[in-house]
């Protein structure tokens, strides 16, 4: 793991004792609950791509606001599995229904809040239109906040594979996993593919809902190979530096 997770320990809210948590309520904390899934990234990438970006980015966040400024943020431990019906025709894709998600997000956020935890923000990094729908009807159904960076406001400060939507297990996700877990990435295959610009938000409003029917056979697109640990600690600075803007903004409020 990288510098995101070497310490743990004060940040991550599972790790608490019952009455460490009982006394914690009290100081009205932010809550950070990382969202994810289980689903093909090409065949370099490992299949939890997604919660390992959410995690790492909730993870410094909590450790940049840890530093001062009365503000107390802890991990929740995550929800890996969403909506991936997409990537269905791959091994490996683990799916969930809309409905379920909804329902496991907002009644973990609510349980939270009947015990007085009532700052929570969901961190989402997994962008199928069905999944990100669920994620903001919990959120509305438990008065947390979402970190969602589908709205044009946050995606306008990512990477340009991003903004052109050709981004699943491209340069842009594959770049955070060799920030964040260069062991997990099959570097050999992954400077062997070759560039595939689809523009995934085009293709789904066309009605494509497969990444068969988007000609992303391999389960990627964008340009893995030109992937670099350096873009992708950038790109989870830029991420962390976002979300702590919006953590700010629930304290505020």
């Amino acid at each position: 793991m990288s510098g995101g997770s070497a310490n743990r320990g004060p940040f991550h809210f599972a790790e608490l004792t019952s009455p460490a948590a009982g006394d914690l309520a009290a100081g009205t904390p932010v809550l950070l609950l990382p969202v994810g899934a289980v689903e093909p990234h090409g065949p370099h990438a490992p299949l939890d791509t997604d919660s390992i970006i959410s995690a790492a980015v909730a993870e410094r966040a909590a450790q940049e606001l840890s530093g001062g400024g009365g503000i107390r943020v802890l991990v929740l431990p995550p929800v890996s599995y969403g909506v991936t019906r997409y990537a269905a025709a791959f091994p490996g894709a683990v799916s969930i229904s809309d409905q379920t998600l909804e329902v496991l997000v907002s009644e973990v956020c609510s349980s939270l809040r009947d015990q007085g935890f009532t700052r929570i923000v969901i961190v989402n990094s997994h962008f199928e239109p069905g999944h990100v729908a669920a994620l903001r009807r919990a959120a509305e159904r438990s008065g947390a906040a979402l970190f969602d960076v589908t709205r044009r406001h946050m995606a306008e400060r990512l990477t340009d594979e991003f903004k052109r939507g050709a981004s699943h297990a491209g340069r842009y996700e594959t770049s955070v996993v060799l920030a964040e877990r260069p062991d997990l990435v099959d570097n050999e295959r992954m400077r062997g593919l070759p560039k595939l610009m689809v523009d995934m938000p085009a293709a789904i409003k066309s009605g494509k809902t497969d990444f068969i029917a988007m000609d992303m056979h391999d389960a990627y697109c964008g340009a893995p190979a030109e992937a670099t640990a350096e873009e992708g600690a950038q790109t989870l600075a830029t991420l962390s530096a976002m979300l702590v803007e919006l953590i700010r903004a629930q304290v505020a409020t």
